[in-house]
């Protein structure tokens, strides 16, 4: 049976928030890289991170190593685990989730992914924050999780950027949807672009909660 648009947000809704509360530590390795060819010049970086997190809101970073131009070392990757941190304070959670308050959804279509049927919303965010996106996603029929994202920023995360497109795959690990990569193009202002990838490997599901709802 073909749900309508707000059924497939419902049960979106109803299951992260289920497997937001059984997902109590996890574990994994990122590979973060970045090229970016343009005015002044060519830069390119790379920097491994072990992260740890811990229900409700903490993560740990540990960086393991970091290679190529201290500047995108410093304005871009720490500043992308930065962001991260403050995402997950709670007034910020509920104004950067997957829901009625913060998007309008509509139906897309229906695909058969490798992972499975999906059902393709289209989201419009309701505000204008760069904590939000605009796009597709596609939702698993299944277990109603978020498998895909096509999107662009609701409001440019920086003034030297003008164009940001991104793309972000997930893996089923232990019964929890986790990021497995995500791929960002970025026109910069000055004529140049840039190009940022963060692979997600070696995930651990350290704990989970007695009430765990992860299964369909």
């Amino acid at each position: 049976m073909t749900l309508t648009s707000e059924q497939v947000v419902n049960k979106l809704v109803q299951r992260n928030l289920e497997r937001k509360q059984a997902l109590a530590a996890y574990q994994g390795t990122r590979i973060y890289r970045l090229e970016y060819h343009g005015f002044p010049g060519s830069r390119t970086a790379e920097m491994i991170v072990d992260v740890m997190y811990r229900s409700p809101g903490t993560k740990e970073f540990n960086i393991r190593s970091k290679t190529g131009s201290p500047l995108v070392i410093d304005r871009v990757f720490q500043r992308l685990l930065q962001s991260e941190k403050e995402a997950l304070a709670e007034e910020n959670q509920a104004r950067v989730a997957l829901n009625n308050d913060n998007y309008r959804f509509a139906l897309a279509g229906y695909e058969t992914m490798p992972t499975g049927p999906c059902y393709i919303l289209a989201v419009e965010p309701l505000t204008k924050s760069k904590l939000l996106y605009r796009g597709q996603i596609w939702v698993d029929a299944a277990d109603f999780a978020v498998v895909r994202i096509e999107a662009t920023p609701a409001k440019n995360p920086s003034f030297w950027t003008k164009e940001t497109k991104i793309e972000q795959v997930y893996a089923k690990v232990g019964g929890f949807w986790l990021p497995l990569f995500n791929r960002s193009s970025s026109a910069i202002r000055l004529g140049g672009h840039a190009y940022l990838t963060i692979d997600y490997q070696d995930y651990q599901i350290t704990t989970v909660s007695l009430a765990d709802n992860t299964t369909p």
